[in-house]
């Protein structure tokens, strides 16, 4: 049996354009891990660390049972507490949850394995926060973002405009999925993601 690429199975999910297209999201599982601060910050960085370990983890487990899979692209859900503006608000009281979706036969026992696994062998405690949760967005709209993170506005605006001349609004968190790994790709060059859940207004 070959290995599993949710990214070439649901080529859907991870495939977006310049021009703001309106699909529909089916229920899936993610390891997810939260936290507030800057993307920049220490707990944000070694958040990913413990998440990413915690999925390779999960995966070698799979390739010895025969449900090998490749670790799919990194998430993010994006918010500020309820009255704040997202662009006004500084960056270290960013709330996150970062995400790494995984294969339905992937359970908690699997997972709670791996974690155990990734704090003795790795030493990296932050992975006892990562958990299996259930992602649900459903009805969304989304686009392609070419270049920096901190230069999305007029990508946002796109998806804004797309949902005022529809009648929709929006029904859940700023969403964005890594296509691009920073650390391998020039800013002006990274491929982002962004997505929102949306409902009739």
């Amino acid at each position: 049996m070959g290995k599993l690429n949710l990214i070439k199975q649901h080529a859907a999910y991870y495939k977006a354009n310049a021009k703001p297209v309106e699909l529909e999201i089916e229920p899936i599982n993610c390891l997810a891990i939260s936290g507030i601060g800057a993307p920049d910050g220490e707990l944000f960085q070694k958040s990913i660390g413990a998440l990413y370990a915690t999925a390779y983890t999960v995966k070698k487990y799979g390739k010895s049972d025969g449900t090998d899979f490749v670790v799919p692209k990194l998430e993010a859900f994006w918010w500020v507490e309820e009255g704040l503006i997202f662009d006004q608000t500084p960056q270290n009281e960013w709330h996150w949850q970062l995400m790494i979706r995984m294969p339905e036969f992937v359970t908690n026992d699997h997972v709670d394995q791996a974690v155990e696994e990734v704090i003795k062998k790795k030493n990296l405690v932050l992975a006892n926060e990562v958990q299996l949760k259930p992602i649900n967005e459903g009805r969304s709209v989304q686009v392609l973002h070419i270049g920096s993170y901190y230069q999305e506005e007029p990508s946002i605006n796109k998806i804004l405009d797309y949902m005022k001349l529809n009648g929709l609004e929006m029904n859940g968190y700023h969403h964005e999925i890594y296509i691009s790994d920073p650390t391998k790709t020039a800013e002006e060059k990274l491929k982002t993601i962004i997505r929102y859940a949306v409902k009739e207004n």
